[in-house]
């Protein structure tokens, strides 16, 4: 009976146990375990589609900044009939082989025999995403040739950010990192440049592949916007050069800005950074224009002398003692550069000599009784205001006020000529564009429109900051102190008899842990020059700034700077013909007649006329015109007809227009030579794909026409 009782028991605690694990289970699979997914769910998801990003292009259109399509090449190695297969996947597996050069071909063929006995009909294939150019090849091999992609190939594309021009203008193009982060015009018009993806459903395959399916239910992507910015590629390209020139005849130098602007509007036509790396090269990897506020140094002098005239105290003629070139005043002793001093002057020549005992001085005498006067003059010529622009990473400019922690007895007249205030290179430069534009000061800005397929979505309007920072009375006279400068002063070597340039020289010391010389005698230096040009009717001003590493040396914006400004302004004057008359020569005319290269007809009409020798007849009202010889061998200018749907034909035209038509028709272009175009390939009227290569052949060797 006992064993009875016994053997119960113990069939009654394994029958409690398996109870209680039963309903732990059930509490554990209630509110603590994921619910299975259903074997449908395991073998199919939803994907994104990714959008084509938006190009980012130069005021004329071409593009800056274009998402290029690449490919992953793949193979459905069940899809191939036996016979076909078998009878080419030697000459595939070789051809392979020799495209990516990452395998033998004995190689290639054992994974796609094996592959094919797998099932797997999404095989990835190379070791590398390939172009356009490429696909086209890789299509022609065996097998993978046949129509129908009956031999199996597939094709996936990817996008990949591409800048035709390399580094041109590249911190202001900007980028996205990999963590999402943008900046420059990448960053700051993202939500209009990514688009809007698309979905798809992909099945799960053999191997883990997953293969596009449903493409009737797919929701394709949206592409994103162009961004069209105020950036002229000419003037970029004489901005970056004139800038590496000069930073290459010293190794102290650690970065440098420069800046073009249109006076009229306050658009960037150009933009350059250059920051030294630890290779020893200049590369465009950080925003000194907009982001770096330092002490600008004597280019500010420019704001107190609007300030002294606007508020009556004096004028040109004004005399102003710069004594022996020191002065002493409170705590500090205020010098000039030049030994001796300049004794006795007037205001014009302590501004065109760039006199800091003679402006510090001025500030001290009419200001020291009521500074904020001088404070609120500046907020009223809105130096230092804050643009709101459209790219991120502006800097913050600080005009300090009496009262200030910041504020005592020595900042008035250290701020009277150029320290004891923060300014960006941008700052400074909107301020000298509103003298140059008689007192309006307009809000710089880089981009022009959003566009999408060439039209127009949004356009973005010039800005007025202030209609008028000063009187015109002040505006003439400090129009005539800048011209001064270039004429007498600091900025003499910059004086050019062909067109007028205005402008002011700055020197400015760097202060560096705490402090503007340390205890062996080292400085850092800023050298600039601001300005415009032509002084008469201003079209452009601009900007330089070059900075130092610790030297014991000295760095003057008039012998750095300012060459750095000339040579921009000297390639902006040689591709702008109208602002100078023709050059009369008296020599022997020929009986030659100079080339003229097809083109656009608006500006090849603008050339001819400045010739008065060259009389072609002008059969031509479009946009582009062709330009051949008659029957009586007579140069005729004719229209070129829009082709949209073939090659159309760049022959006789320069590189630049030759890369315009053809990028904008959707195809990339590969070129050798320099000079016009002589050939191209594929020929004109050809039918190949957009994104397809075409090469264009140029040549210096002109027939007479």
């Amino acid at each position: 009976m006992k064993d009875i009782i016994s053997k119960v028991g113990i069939i009654y605690f394994f029958m409690v146990l398996s109870a209680l694990l039963v309903i732990g289970r059930i509490v554990h699979l209630q509110f603590f375990a994921e619910l299975p997914v259903s074997s449908e769910e395991i073998s199919f998801r939803t994907e994104e589609i990714e959008a084509v990003r938006g190009s980012i292009l130069a005021r004329d259109g071409r593009s800056l900044a274009s998402s290029v399509p690449y490919y992953q090449i793949r193979m459905d190695c069940v899809f191939p009939e036996d016979t076909l297969f078998s009878n080419n996947i030697d000459a595939l597996s070789a051809a392979l082989a020799d495209f990516f050069r990452d395998k033998s071909s004995v190689q290639y063929k054992s994974e796609l025999i094996s592959a094919r006995k797998k099932g797997n009909r999404y095989k990835a294939i190379g070791n590398r995403l390939v172009d356009y150019s490429e696909l086209m090849a890789v299509k022609r091999f065996p097998m993978f040739r046949e129509r129908g992609n009956r031999g199996g190939f597939i094709s996936e594309q990817r996008n990949r950010r591409n800048n035709p021009y390399g580094r041109l203008a590249y911190r202001t193009i900007g980028f996205i990192n990999t963590n999402g982060v943008g900046v420059g015009i990448e960053g700051s018009y993202d939500y209009y440049l990514k688009g809007v993806p698309g979905k798809q459903t992909v099945q799960r395959l053999l191997g883990g592949e997953w293969m596009p399916v449903n493409e009737q239910q797919s929701v394709m992507p949206q592409d994103g916007m162009d961004v069209r910015t105020t950036i002229d590629i000419d003037i970029q390209e004489a901005t970056e050069n004139a800038l590496r020139n000069q930073l290459s005849l010293s190794d102290v130098f650690e970065g440098a800005t420069a800046i073009v602007m249109e006076v009229e509007t306050g658009a960037v036509r150009a933009i350059a950074n250059m920051k030294k790396m630890s290779n020893g090269e200049f590369d465009e990897s950080f925003n000194y224009a907009i982001g770096q506020a330092t002490e600008p140094g004597s280019t500010f002098k420019l704001a107190t002398l609007v300030a002294l005239i606007e508020d009556g105290y004096v004028n040109l003629g004004t005399p102003v003692d710069a004594g022996n070139g020191r002065w002493k005043y409170s705590t500090k002793e205020f010098t000039d550069v030049t030994r001796g001093g300049y004794g006795l002057i007037d205001v014009k020549k302590a501004f065109e000599k760039s006199s800091n005992v003679a402006f510090a001085k001025l500030a001290v005498e009419y200001y020291a009784n009521n500074e904020k006067k001088y404070v609120d003059r500046l907020h009223n010529m809105k130096i230092g205001e804050k643009f709101n622009l459209d790219i991120l990473g502006e800097g913050r400019s600080v005009i300090h006020t009496p009262g200030d922690a910041m504020w005592s007895k020595l900042t008035l007249p250290m701020m009277a000529m150029g320290y004891a205030s923060l300014l960006t290179p941008l700052h400074t430069l909107a301020f000298y564009n509103a003298i140059a534009n008689g007192g309006k000061m307009m809000k710089p800005y880089f981009v022009e429109s959003l566009e999408r397929r060439g039209v127009a979505e949004k356009i973005f309007e010039p800005q007025e900051m202030s209609g008028s920072i000063c009187s015109k009375s002040t505006i003439k006279l400090v129009h005539e102190a800048l011209r001064g400068v270039v004429e007498h002063g600091t900025a003499k070597a910059l004086d050019d008899p062909r067109y007028k340039i205005s402008g002011k020289t700055g020197t400015a010391q760097i202060a560096f842990d705490g402090r503007y010389i340390d205890s062996q005698g080292y400085r850092k230096h800023q050298a600039s020059f601001a300005g415009f040009f032509p002084s008469d009717n201003p079209k452009y001003s601009a900007i330089v700034i070059l900075y130092t590493n610790k030297t014991r040396a000295n760095f003057y914006g008039g012998s750095w700077a300012a060459p750095v400004f000339k040579q921009i302004s000297d390639r902006i004057y040689t591709i702008n013909p109208q602002w100078n008359s023709p050059v009369e020569g008296k020599g022997k005319l020929t009986a030659s007649r100079p080339l003229i290269l097809s083109g656009k007809r608006a500006e090849t009409e603008k050339i001819i006329t400045s010739l008065p020798s060259v009389k072609p007849e002008m059969q031509a009202k479009g946009e582009w015109i062709s330009v051949e010889r008659d029957t009586l061998n007579r140069v005729v200018i004719k229209d070129s007809p829009a082709i949209t749907d073939s090659v159309p034909s760049v022959l006789n035209m320069g590189l630049r227009d030759a890369l315009y038509i053809l990028e904008n028709c959707g195809y990339r272009v590969r070129f050798n030579g320099k000079g016009r175009v002589v050939a191209q390939n594929p020929s004109v009227g050809s039918a190949i794909e957009k994104n397809g290569i075409i090469e264009i052949e140029l040549s210096e060797k002109y027939e007479t026409q």
